[in-house]
This record gives structure tokens, sequence and C-alpha cells, in this order.
């Protein structure tokens, strides 16, 4: 596994990218696991899905730097959390990458996609009119997947089910860069918190990323 990325957002909050370059074999190999976690590995297909969990859980490891037992679950909607370790935690993957964010003190977020041409099929699916009003034409498909980042970057941090991206998730107007950032808000079960979402484009790929959040009055 190599580390392709790493960043410091603070003093409390970092994020990794790493290639996945092993065999399933090679990522189990530096994992401690425990029988439940194990009963869950067995129930993926080899292949992706496999690498993907795996490749995430060593990361997490890397990223902690730690040989103690990391005990990572998930909870009823599927948002991951750690029971020994104070820290908040997001994994994302998209074919050859894993990508972790950790943070000591606030909840965060993170999203990596490969960039593909047919998210242009289905933005009108996670965009409002307002949000498709100001996608960049000469750039349209990397802008529509910074904003697909964006929200799946909010819908992670706050990690409720029940989160509509083309209802209850609201991108503030911005130009397309290759990296940057813009503000957001979530308006969901009469509660509006606002973000400040990050992104940046890496290889082939985007990033985008959230930690903490303003709850709005």
């Amino acid at each position: 596994m190599a580390l392709a990325y790493y960043k410091h957002l603070d003093a409390t909050t970092a994020f990794g990218v790493w290639k996945i370059e092993e065999t399933a074999e090679e990522l189990y190999s530096s994992l401690q696991l425990n029988k439940d976690e194990e009963a869950y590995l067995q129930t993926l297909n080899n292949g992706k899905r496999n690498l993907h969990w795996l490749s995430t859980r060593v990361l997490l490891r890397k990223m902690l730097n730690t040989e103690k037992y990391i005990d990572c679950q998930v909870d009823e909607d599927g948002k991951p959390y750690l029971v020994n370790f104070p820290h908040h935690i997001s994994f994302s993957h998209s074919f050859d990458y894993a990508a972790v964010m950790v943070s000591e003190d606030k909840p965060v977020g993170i999203d990596i996609e490969l960039v593909k041409t047919k998210i242009d099929r289905v933005a009108k699916k996670f965009l409002c009119p307002d949000e498709l009003a100001f996608i960049d034409n000469v750039h349209r498909i990397e802008h529509l997947y910074i904003c697909w980042c964006a929200k799946e970057a909010i819908y992670k941090l706050q990690g409720k089910r029940n989160v509509s991206f083309k209802n209850h998730i609201r991108l503030n107007r911005f130009n397309y860069q290759e990296e940057g950032c813009f503000s957001a808000r979530l308006e969901v079960d009469q509660e509006c918190k606002s973000f400040e979402v990050y992104y940046e484009a890496f290889k082939d790929y985007m990033i985008g990323y959230v930690s903490g959040c303003r709850t709005l009055g």
C-alpha cells in the first residue's frame, strides 16, 4: 500500500489517500480483527468491495499510528465510529484508492470519486435548479463531481439515512477551480447546519471534505 497523499487540515484533523496495490491477503495480514469483523469480511465478495473494506481499515491504523486493536464499528445508519479511541472518522473509496479522514475533536466527512462523464446523466437527481444554474459548462463534469463529493461528505458527517442530496443539502454558488472551498447548508428534521466544504482534484479523481459544522438559528 503506497501513501499517495496526506494533508493536515489543522492541529487535530487530517486525511490520507492510499493507492491500493496489495492483495486482500496482504491487507488482512496488517489488521487485528475480532470474530464479528471476520464474519462480516466473509460476506464480502472477493474483489473491490473486499479490498476497499480492508484498505480503509489498514489506512486508519496507519493514521492513528497505533499497534493497539482498533474497535471500529458502524451505527444503525451505517456511520463508522471508534469504540476505544476518541477520534471522529470518515471513510471513502473509489476504484484504486482509499481515503480516511480523522479528527480528535470534531465530526468529519470525506468523499473521493473517479471523475467519469456519466455523472452528467444523473445531475438533476442530486442538484436543485439553482445549483445546476451555476455549473461551469467548460468544466461541467469536474464541477458536477465537486458538488457530488461535497454533498456526500456532508451526508457522511451528518450520518443519518433520512437525508436527500437534492432536497436537504444545498450548495451556495461557487465558481469552478481545481481546488477551493465554498459554503453549504443542511436542512432536515427542523435543524439547519452550515458547513465550509473543501475540495481538490487529485490525479483523475475529485476529493471533497468537511470538518465540523455550525448550527443556524
